[in-house]
């Protein structure tokens, strides 16, 4: 497969799996809810593939993120049988899958963030890079827990699955450190690679 070819071939198979998705899910408004991110971030990747190209290695992630998005949508995250799984073959108190979930959280917009400062010469110093980008996610991962709670504040017990909490007082918290755990994981582990995928993707910097 080209590099040109491969956005739009991981694009196709995100708008099939956001289809599958949505036949028969556990309820449409979480469902809706849970794929929101999907539905907003494929069209702008679309819009943007060609004048601003991404890296292959941020390409195959953010397909990835996509497909745990889609199927915690499905199921919802406290139901998803992969965690149900999980959750009896180590005699876990909860299903797991939302731990993944947040925690593609951190490691995938990391790279998606690093990437953008890099490509647009934002923030130079690589220590200072590690530290921006882990701030940034971070953020992020706030944000969404305070739409979590203004969501619940809106429809009340009806906003149930969307939270996901499971009984656990301490679910905020936990979903934060993982989406930072991911992000400094990938900072760490796909650094080098990404810069060197940088190097040969052919791109120009608006002006």
């Amino acid at each position: 497969m080209t590099p040109r070819r491969e956005p739009l071939v991981l694009l196709l198979l995100i708008a099939v799996a956001t289809a599958l998705s949505a036949v028969a899910p556990h309820d449409y408004p979480t469902w809706a809810l849970e794929a929101a991110p999907v539905l907003i971030a494929a069209p702008l990747l679309l819009a943007t593939a060609r004048r601003f190209p991404l890296t292959p290695l941020l390409w195959r992630l953010l397909f990835l993120h996509a497909l745990v998005l889609l199927v915690g949508a499905h199921w919802t995250y406290a139901r998803v049988p992969l965690g149900d799984w999980a959750k009896e073959a180590f005699g876990l108190a909860r299903n797991p899958y939302d731990r993944l979930g947040h925690f593609a959280q951190g490691f995938v917009p990391a790279l998606l963030v690093r990437e953008l400062l890099l490509r647009l010469d934002v923030v130079r110093g690589r220590g200072w890079r590690f530290v921006i980008v882990a701030a940034i996610v971070l953020a992020f991962s706030a944000l969404y827990e305070l739409f979590e709670w203004a969501t619940a504040l809106l429809i009340g017990a009806a906003a149930d699955s969307f939270l996901g909490s499971q009984g656990d007082p301490w679910d905020t918290q936990n979903d934060m450190f993982l989406a930072l755990v991911g992000a400094l994981l990938a900072q760490a582990l796909l650094s080098r690679a990404q810069e060197r995928q940088i190097e040969a993707v052919p791109w120009r910097k608006e002006a």
